[in-house]
This record gives structure tokens, sequence and C-alpha cells, in this order.
């Protein structure tokens, strides 16, 4: 099944020529089957570029999905147009208010590493995101910073501040064969990372409940399991695009800001040649896993989630 979005999102004609199945309202309304409800809080400055990579991978699965867009409640975009944030957003606040209930929610990164989770100016209502997950999804998803924002609520491990930016193409270790979100899994994958701060697992060992399904020896642990929240948490990009470490790279040499060559991700480190993406199949394995998983668990009564 294809996943619903609104005909005029930017991404419904990028995913119509990718092949991935959209529908419109109009065909979904035919549909004889409950959708699985999807919540995006997209808490990164490009939302256009975002919205689109994480509807490509969850849009590839057989199921129906609705994908709902929500952003912070006070906080302003300055990098997406106030017209596309009026229509397609709606803010938690609504949302909250609403009383809807949602099958899963992807809680994206934000670049503001820098700061300590307290010091971000929408903390305290992220904070009310986080605990109302826990009455009103099934499952969340937090990808990078949010992963990170949501491993520090939940359990008190801290990231911590690395002296190089970790920025490239890494190999990750397949740490659980078994485990169900790694179905089809080979031993090892390569994943998109770009940030400056890291979770460590000495840490995330000690916290009870979790386990460590992806890693690496070189930036460390990087997929995360919470049975106890419902959750996931991912440190790394298998959302990005195959330009996506290009465009960041290509602006801070632009900006003339200090930056290695993305590690592993040009042909032979040269960044004069295409990059190759080689994680996508990965990513959309991840994703349809973990959207599988929700279908063969979440209620059909959209009112007994958190239940």
């Amino acid at each position: 099944m294809p996943i619903k979005i609104p005909a005029n999102l930017p991404a419904y004609d990028v995913l119509t020529r990718e092949g991935v199945m959209v529908m419109s309202e109009e065909l979904a309304g035919r549909q004889d089957i409950r959708p699985l409800r999807i919540g995006l809080l997209n808490l990164m400055p490009k939302k256009i570029q975002t919205e689109t990579q994480f509807a490509r991978l969850i849009g590839a699965t057989p199921l129906q999905i609705e994908l709902s867009l929500i952003r912070m409640t006070e906080h302003q975009a300055r990098n997406t147009a106030a017209e596309h944030m009026e229509e397609f957003y709606r803010p938690f606040a609504d949302v909250q208010a609403s009383g809807e209930k949602f099958d899963g929610l992807i809680i994206t990164g934000a670049p503001i590493e820098h700061l300590e989770f307290e010091q971000v100016t929408y903390w305290d209502e992220l904070v009310q995101v986080m605990d109302w997950t826990q009455t009103h999804v099934h499952s969340t998803f937090g990808v990078c910073w949010g992963g990170m924002a949501m491993i520090y609520h939940f359990h008190g491990v801290k990231k911590h501040m690395l002296d190089a930016k970790a920025f490239g193409c890494f190999r990750h270790r397949n740490l659980d064969p078994a485990s169900p979100y790694l179905r089809g899994f080979s031993d090892d994958c390569v994943i998109p990372v770009s940030r400056w701060t890291e979770m460590r697992q000495d840490e995330i060992a000690a916290a009870p409940g979790l386990t460590t399904l992806l890693g690496s020896n070189e930036v460390g642990p990087c997929l995360v399991q919470d049975p106890g929240h419902r959750a996931l948490y991912i440190f790394n990009h298998f959302e990005y695009d195959r330009d996506t470490l290009k465009q960041e790279y290509d602006r801070d040499i632009a900006n003339g800001t200090p930056i290695n060559v993305p590690i592993n991700y040009y042909p032979d480190d040269d960044p004069s040649r295409p990059p190759l993406n080689r994680w996508r199949s990965h990513g959309h394995l991840l994703y349809g896993n973990w959207i599988n998983e929700i279908y063969q668990s979440t209620p059909f009564d959209l009112n007994q989630i958190g239940a």
C-alpha cells in the first residue's frame, strides 16, 4: 500500500517521480482498512527536505500510511516558507489538545548539539511531547539529536562533545541479528554520520532495559531499543539522500568553516566525484521493519493506544 500525503506537498511529486507509491485523499477513502497514523515532529531547519526523506522510507512498505506533520508550538521556522508551515504543519499544542493518538511518531534531529538539552528554547515543550508519547503513541523513533534527547529524558544517558566532527559513512556491526528491527540486515552496513556529539556504550549498557542493536568501532552505538518506553533511538542518518553530506561539506567550505572531507563517502575520498548512496537499502529495511512491528502490535482501535 502507498503513503497518504497531500497532493500539493512537495514530497508528493518527488516520491511519485521516484516510483514510491503515494495516495490521494480520494483513493485512500476507498480503502477498507485502517491506515497507520504516523506523525513526524520535524525539528530540522530544511523542513521540506526532511519530510521527503522520511516519507520515502515509511512510504515504501506494503501498508497504507497516513503521515501527519507536526511542529513545536512557539518555535518559528526560519528556513522554510511560512506558507508551507501554515498549510502542512500542526503545532504540537493543537495535536495534544485534540486528544488524538498515533501508531508511530518520528522525532527528528536538530542542529543544536552544542547546547545542553535544558538550554534549548523549546526543551520544556519537547519534554511534554516525550511524556505524551507514553499515552498517545504506540511506538516512537528518535533520530540523531531527537534520539539523544529521548534517551537522556527517559534514562539520564548524556551526550558528550567530540574533539572533531564525526562526518562520513561508517561501517556498523549488526549486534542483534535476531531483532525484528534488523530482519534482513547484513552482518554490517554503512550509515551516514554527521554530528559533534556521541553517546557512549558503557553508559547505555548501564541503563536498565536498553539494548544496542547497531554499533560502530569508530563512532560508537547507533541504534538502541527501549521496550519499556516503546521506542527506538538512532544517532545516525539512514534517511539521508545521496548528496546530503555533500551539501553540508560544500556549505562549510563556502563559509570558510574548517571541515574534513567526509570519510568513506566520495569515491577515493575525492570531493570532485559524485558520491554513491550505499545505505538506502538498509534504511528501507529498518524503517520497513519498524512499520511492520507497529502493524503487528498496535490496537485496531486507536483509542486503545496507551490504555
